[in-house]
This record gives C-alpha cells, sequence and structure tokens, in this order.
C-alpha cells in the first residue's frame, strides 16, 4: 500500500512544480544553504563547470580537494574525500542521497555534470541530513528554477582530441506564476589516446552518454507551490584493454529519477514534502559480441518531509522524516530480489538570536530492515570574531549501511556485517584582508567496522568489517577577488594534508594522496576571459602494506574565451599543457597533451 500510495502521487503531481523562492531563484535542495552556515562548503557555478565539460571527474579533480580514482580517461571512476573512499562520499541530487544501493556508491564518469545548473561540495559528515555514506562528504548535483524571467536559452558544443563531443542545449521559460526547465546533453568520445613512452594505448576505451532533464513549478499563491524535477540518463561505456587480442568489454547504465513535491509556508512554519522514484539499470558485457554477463535493477521509492517550526525570527526547530522502500533484482550476480525497508528521523534546532554567534545541533535515528542502525548526532557553531576572522566547529557521527552487494553478493557476500560508523570533529577558521580571503581547516575521522572486500580464496573475495581506522588532515584554501573597469580577476590556491592509517597495521591506506594542491584562476578584461588550472598529487600507494607506489604528478590546463558579439562565445583550452605522463589508477595511463575548441550560444 505504501509502494501503491507513492507511485499514484508521483503521477498525480507530475504536472506540478515549484521551490521554496530566494531572489526569484527556486533551489530544491533547500538544506545545502543551510548547513552552509557552518559547514565548509565550495559552489561551482555553471560557467566554472565549462572549463572542465569533458566529466564529473574532471570538474572534481581540477576544482576541489576531492581525490579522483580513474581506469583511464572515461571509464570506471570513484572519489576519495578526506582518504575515505568512494562508499562514504555521498551523492545528492537536489537533495536526496541517489548512491548506489548495490554497491554504495555513485561512478564519476556515469552522472554527466552538463545536466545540472551547479555543482555543490560539502566537506565533512553529513548523516543527519543525507544518510548513508556522508562520511567524508558530499557532492551535490542541482537544477534551480527561475520565475518572472521570461524565456532564454543556451547552446553549447565542444569538439576535442580523441574524437571528442560535448554538447547540451538548454531552455527556460518563466513569469510569475509558472517556470519551466528543458535540457538535452550528449557526451561521446573515441577515447583512443597514446602514451606512446609506457606503450600504453587506450583500447575499447570509447564511451558516449545522453541524458534528458525536465522541471516545473507553479506558485498556487503567496504560501503554497508545486515541483517537479526528472532526469533520464542512458550511458554506454566500453573498458580499456591492454592487448588487442583480449576480449572486449562494456557497461550499460540506464538511470531514471523523478522528484516531486509541494512546499508550503506561512509565519511561523514552512514544509517540503517530496516524492520520488530512482531507478538504476545496469549491465555487463564481459564479451562486446555476446549476451549480458551479470547486471540488476535497483529501484527506491522515497517520502520525504522536511519541516520547519519558527519559535522566532531567529530560531527554529527542523524535522525532517523519510520512508524508503529499496528493491533490487539482480542477473548473474547471486542477488535474487533483496528488499529493504527504511524509516529516517532527524531532529535540528538552529538559533542566530546572538549576532556573532550562530549554533545547532542535530539527532537522527534510522529503523531499518535488517540490522541495526546507530544513534547519530551532530553539533556546529559559528562565531564572527571581528570584520576579518570568524571560526566554526563541526561535531558528528555518521554512518554507512551494508548495501546489497555486500550482503548479497554470491559468492562472498556477508548478511552478517555492521554498519560502519564514524566520529569526526572539525574546526575551521576564516581571515580576511581586502581582496584576499584564507581558510584553514583541521579536521579528524575516528573510524569503526569499516567495510572492505579481502580474498578468503584466490578467487572469491568477501566484504568485513576492519576494526578501526582514523583519516586526519589539513585544508586550506587562500582566494584573491578583484574588480576593475572592464577587467576583474578571481583566484585560488587550496592545499590538503591527509592521513588515512588502518589502527592495526598502522600504515597509509591505498589511493590517498598526502599531499594535493589544486590551483585556478581566472582572468577577464572585456571581451577575453583567461584561465589557467595546476593540479599536483604527492605519490600514492596502490595496496595498503605501502610495497608499491604511483608517483606524484603536475597536471596544467589553460583556456581562453571570447565573445567576439553579444550572447556568442568562442573557447580554446589545452589539458596536460606539460605533457605530464601520469596515472590516478595502477596501470592506467591518462592523456597527455590534449585540445578542444568550443562554441556557446545564448538566446
Amino acid at each position: 500500500m505504501k509502494r501503491l500510495f507513492t507511485l499514484l502521487s508521483l503521477v498525480i503531481l507530475h504536472q506540478f512544480s515549484a521551490q521554496e523562492s530566494l531572489i526569484d531563484t527556486v533551489f530544491i535542495d533547500n538544506q545545502f544553504n543551510k548547513v552552509g552556515k557552518t559547514a565548509k562548503i565550495s559552489r561551482i557555478n555553471s560557467e566554472k563547470i565549462l572549463e572542465n565539460s569533458t566529466s564529473l571527474s574532471d570538474l572534481l579533480r581540477f576544482q576541489s580537494n576531492i581525490y579522483i580514482k580513474e581506469n583511464g580517461r572515461g571509464a570506471t571512476s570513484s572519489p576519495s574525500f578526506r582518504g575515505t573512499g568512494a562508499q562514504r562520499t555521498a551523492f545528492v541530487w537536489n537533495g536526496i542521497n541517489v548512491n548506489s544501493i548495490f554497491l554504495g556508491q555513485g561512478d564519476i564518469n556515469n552522472l554527466n555534470l552538463l545536466s545540472y545548473e551547479n555543482v555543490g561540495i560539502k566537506f565533512g559528515g553529513g548523516s543527519v541530513i543525507y544518510g548513508s555514506g556522508a562520511i567524508g562528504g558530499s557532492v551535490h548535483l542541482n537544477n534551480t528554477l527561475d520565475f518572472d524571467k521570461g524565456f532564454h536559452g543556451s547552446l553549447f558544443s565542444e569538439f576535442g582530441s580523441f574524437g571528442t563531443l560535448n554538447s547540451f542545449i538548454k531552455t527556460k521559460f518563466s513569469n510569475e506564476k509558472l517556470s519551466f526547465s528543458f535540457s538535452a546533453n550528449h557526451s561521446k568520445s573515441d577515447n583512443d589516446y597514446e602514451v606512446a613512452e609506457k606503450k600504453f594505448i587506450n583500447r575499447n576505451g570509447e564511451y558516449q552518454n545522453t541524458g534528458f532533464n525536465l522541471g516545473l513549478a507553479y506558485k498556487i499563491n503567496e504560501n503554497n507551490e508545486f515541483y517537479w524535477q526528472t532526469q533520464h540518463y542512458d550511458s554506454d561505456q566500453h573498458y580499456p584493454i591492454f592487448d588487442e587480442n583480449q576480449t572486449k568489454t562494456k557497461y550499460l547504465v540506464q538511470t531514471f529519477r523523478s522528484l516531486a513535491g509541494w512546499k508550503s509556508h506561512s509565519n511561523k512554519i514552512k514544509n517540503d514534502l517530496k516524492l520520488v522514484y530512482l531507478e538504476d539499470n545496469f549491465q555487463y558485457f564481459g564479451d562486446i559480441n555476446k549476451a549480458k554477463s551479470n547486471g540488476g535493477i535497483g529501484k527506491q521509492y522515497i517520502v520525504r518531509n522536511d519541516f520547519d517550526y519558527f519559535v522566532s525570527n531567529k530560531s527554529s526547530f527542523n524535522l525532517i522524516s523519510e520512508y524508503q522502500y529499496n528493491q533490487g533484482e539482480g542477473y548473474q550476480s547471486g542477488i535474487q530480489n533483496p528488499k529493504r525497508n527504511q524509516v529516517n528521523l532527524s531532529l535540528l534546532y538552529r538559533n542566530e538570536q546572538l549576532a556573532k554567534f550562530y549554533w545547532e545541533l542535530g539527532a537522527k535515528y534510522d529503523f531499518v530492515e535488517g540490522y541495526e542502525s546507530p544513534f547519530l548526532f551532530s553539533a556546529s557553531g559559528k562565531y564572527k570574531v571581528n570584520d576579518w576572522y570568524q571560526t566554526s566547529i563541526n561535531i558528528s557521527r555518521n554512518f554507512k549501511a551494508p548495501t546489497f552487494n555486500d550482503l548479497f553478493w554470491t559468492p562472498g557476500g556477508n548478511p552478517d556485517l555492521k554498519a560502519e560508523t564514524s566520529y569526526q570533529a572539525e574546526m575551521s577558521h576564516y581571515l580576511s584582508y581586502q581582496n584576499f580571503k584564507l581558510g584553514i581547516t583541521p579536521y579528524y575521522i575516528k573510524m569503526k567496522d569499516m567495510i572492505q572486500w579481502v580474498p578468503v580464496t584466490p578467487a572469491i573475495w568477501s566484504p568485513i568489517n576492519v576494526d578501526k581506522v582514523d583519516f586526519y588532515g589539513l585544508e586550506t584554501e587562500l582566494s584573491f577577488n578583484k574588480n576593475w573597469t572592464n577587467q576583474k580577476l578571481n583566484s585560488q590556491i587550496s592545499y590538503s594534508y591527509t592521513k588515512a592509517i588502518d589502527q592495526e597495521t598502522k600504515n597509509q591506506l591505498s589511493y590517498v594522496p598526502i599531499h594535493q594542491i589544486n590551483f585556478n584562476t581566472n582572468y577577464q578584461y572585456k571581451i577575453v576571459g583567461l584561465f589557467f588550472q595546476a593540479l599536483y598529487n604527492s605519490k600514492r600507494f596502490t595496496n595498503n602494506t605501502e610495497s608499491n607506489f604511483l608517483k606524484d604528478f603536475l597536471v596544467l590546463n589553460a583556456g581562453i574565451n571570447i565573445n567576439p558579439i553579444k550572447n556568442i562565445q568562442v573557447g580554446f583550452k589545452v589539458n596536460n599543457i606539460a605533457n605530464q605522463i601520469y596515472e590516478t589508477v595502477n596501470y592506467y595511463f591518462m592523456p597527455k597533451r590534449n585540445y578542444a575548441v568550443n562554441l556557446k550560444l545564448n538566446f
């Protein structure tokens, strides 16, 4: 009955849409701005997205502190946020955690960034709000809708080395009550690059994907809004082989996401009800000329309600309740038809009655079918000491639930796994002077029962709970922003020091660089814009014994954009200017110097 109610409600609400407005802009994930009051966050807008339009992997690699493990350009890719690994980074689509119910993570190269208006990054634990996997941090993929902006649109097309094409079209129309948004994007590449010095050819590396997004919003009156956001994604991703005589493989993915909601508000109350349906369908072909080897379908039905009660203008209680029904169906994986019911209850109190001090407390409990879930909490505060210095602190307990693969994969699944839990503390310091801003954030994460797959026989692996792992480090960012007549300059350099230590072996976990540096600068003079990017990663161990490692690397990118006439922009960029030979995963080399030219039309 619960599933039937959810499906019927989705059908009824498909024709409506809206969100809470902030200066005529509609945000579906209304929690992101709230957590940003104390947590360390980063926002990447649509213009910055186009600097690394090839993939979400490239965007996060060059414009964040997240280490990206990529099995060759365009292939399987996963994040390591503060050293915690892919399963401990939550991917949040318009406020909903969309990590796979099978893998417990998101394959970044099957999340096309051209589908979104902006990408947000939240550092640190967020399980009280965003659920399982939000331990190292979360990546937020957001769509927005505007009111009273009329009709406008844009068309973008980029051609690059290795037969690469990235393109999208976006259109929007809005008046005082109605907002409509549609976009379609397509990416493809032969991806047959070569690294002659290492006798490496990215054979069978081609890929292509297509996405469609539709959003609607309607204001019934000043106090009630309906909204709807839906997305369809289709991907064909081939896996590189090392020899032309090897059997070629590929991986197909079809994703459908639909979210309908109703926002209502009065002087004392705000409420946001979401009804969500998520479906992930994947097939793996061990031989591209034969039938699929294995695959699966994951379905999630979610009802989420976000209720705010304002005690005063400066303090409020926030109750978040969520019901999930997860259903999987495996093919040739030993997974039959696992099902899971889950109810989440989160209560937060926020207070900003003092002019210079803001604080909040949060607590959450999950009722999860099949295993014991932990009690979670969060506490944070931000204090503005004076005009040039402020500080914030965040303390939380977070978790990651065992996935369907962890529990039921045959052979090897372990139904006795416990949920991972972690305690986290971080303290940020922000200083500003004229056009300079400096941020310094030391952090510490203590994790218990971390799930790791280990060999039990030469052919069979099984997941176990590792007793204790500690993650600690330091993140710093220095930015400079200045506007002059006809010109502006924006620059930022960030440095990360990361330790991820298995408390039994005392060794650094694999694929966690101890040192990472990102540098981005943009300069605009009248109709000409220039950008430059630099990324440095120190050596990374390829196993937990620290016996083998990948060499450090420095990659440089640059580009130019010209607006010859209004509403037309032409761009050119060079990736890996210095022809650096580097790997993010052992044996899989990334491309050397390559080029791209693009055209953007606004109408």
